[in-house]
């Protein structure tokens, strides 16, 4: 579902509001029932610059140790496009032998467009994410962003 600059009233990822999209996950009033869900709801944070939640929804073993975002860059999220986040689960039910098969599993394949300094660029990556439980909320399951390659 590819977004353009968010209209007016838009959730930054596309969807039809901040309220009644990203916005529950990043206040901590929900968890992103799925991969896609979260990975949404972390463009709409790299957007608002939201260090603390980007740390949260980040695995513990692949989290960076220095800062995720630099506060004095110059940049702006321009739009989000979803490539394949269908495909991509159709093709491990195909292969169920596959390491990412499992239901606590998942991937994601997106285009996010971003200008810094006044000049375009685009982020392609296919993301990886993982279902496990969390102690910082009481051992309940929620989804992570474990790591990402970049196709092309």
């Amino acid at each position: 579902m590819p977004t353009k600059n968010a209209l007016p009233g838009t959730c930054p990822c596309g969807g039809p509001s901040l309220a009644a999209c990203c916005g529950p996950y990043i206040a901590g009033d929900s968890l992103p029932p799925t991969a896609e869900a979260l990975m949404r709801s972390r463009y709409t944070a790299y957007t608002q610059r939201n260090e603390g939640y980007l740390r949260a929804t980040w695995h513990p073993s692949t989290r960076p140790q220095d800062a995720i975002l630099d506060q004095d860059e110059n940049l702006r999220w321009l739009g989000l496009e979803i490539k394949s986040a269908l495909r991509l689960r159709q093709r491990k039910a195909e292969l169920p032998d596959h390491p990412d098969s499992s239901p606590d599993r998942d991937t994601v394949e997106f285009v996010a467009r971003f200008k810094v300094g006044g000049r375009a660029h685009r982020l392609h990556e296919t993301s990886r994410f993982l279902r496990e439980p969390d102690p910082a909320i009481g051992g309940t399951p929620r989804w992570f962003y474990l790591d990402g390659t970049f196709p092309e």
